[in-house]
């Protein structure tokens, strides 16, 4: 081995020995630990139990009421944070006076932390104070002030209301960027066809950033699945674990239960259904064939 390759070689070493210590061995260890009973406060009992975290966890009706949320959480958000996120970035490709302070304002969301954003949030849903109670009542659209983070009934729309709030700016950074990269070429040229608007977007626009929108929405979705810290900043799972998603029970199970084999069994079926979701994902849109376009 010459120089030059031991000169590299030692280079990387640092890298990989944060990989492999802050990353895979996490990850195994947060496996191994799925099938042991292994609880913060008995720490001197850890032993191997098989597959009883995993039973346990499909008992729980908190479990399957948290699953079924995250389907809601995920679909609900992805779709609406997609659409909106497009239409703002159609409304920012082209230049106009103040864009720049206009996509400052749009964009900041992106730059704060979920919590934050949840807590704001909370703030603005307060049955008492807040004011999105306080606009609806001055409209006469209601006539009483609405618990929107205390009723079970309105509590899971109000933070989906704020997850397609924060991640509309994502999409509109990204698909922006994939916007401005559409040759003007085409749309001459589709105007010579005599191509109205919507044909342009849907003939010339959405297949030439397909590969960009594949890779956003498959991205966005797997970071709303995983990504508790809003709903703990709105409603910390409540009322009575009805806005729970799989990912902020994990975190009941460690926080409050000390329980890490039961939270790393959810984290296991979080990781299998992760992987499923992206093999049918990419299967269904054949993202390999996306530089056909």
């Amino acid at each position: 081995m010459n120089n030059k390759k031991v000169f590299i070689l030692s280079g990387l070493l640092p890298a990989l020995a944060l990989i492999l210590a802050f990353t895979y061995y996490p990850f195994l260890k947060g496996i191994i630990m799925a099938f042991q009973d292994y609880k913060l406060f008995d720490l001197r009992n850890v032993h191997f139990v098989g597959l009883d975290n995993f039973k346990a966890a499909f008992k729980d009706p908190k479990f399957f009421t948290a699953l079924k949320n995250s389907g809601y959480w995920v679909f609900c958000s992805l779709i609406l944070q997609f659409v909106f996120g497009l239409a703002l970035a159609l409304l920012l490709r082209k230049p106009f006076r103040g864009r720049g302070i206009f996509q400052g304002f749009a964009f900041y969301s992106w730059a704060l932390s979920g919590f934050l954003i949840g807590m704001i949030w909370k703030w603005m849903f307060n049955s008492q104070i807040g004011v999105i109670n306080d606009l609806l009542l001055r409209l006469h659209i209601i006539d009483e002030r609405i618990g929107f983070l205390s009723n079970p009934k309105w509590a899971m729309m109000s933070v989906i209301i704020a997850n397609v709030w924060y991640g509309i700016a994502f999409f509109a950074i990204m698909l922006l960027a994939a916007l401005q990269s559409v040759p003007a070429d085409l749309y001459e040229a589709a105007d010579m066809d005599g191509a109205t608007g919507i044909r342009k977007l849907w003939n010339v626009t959405l297949p030439y950033i397909l590969p960009t929108i594949i890779a956003t929405t498959l991205l966005r979705a797997i970071w709303i699945f995983n990504d508790p810290s809003l709903i703990y900043g709105l409603t910390n799972g409540g009322p009575a674990g009805s806005t729970h998603i799989l990912s902020s029970l994990m975190l009941d199970k460690i926080i409050y239960a000390g329980d890490y084999g039961a939270a790393s069994a959810i984290g296991v079926i979080m990781i299998a259904l992760l992987l499923l979701y992206t093999i049918f994902f990419l299967t269904v849109t054949k993202a390999e064939k996306v530089g056909d376009f």
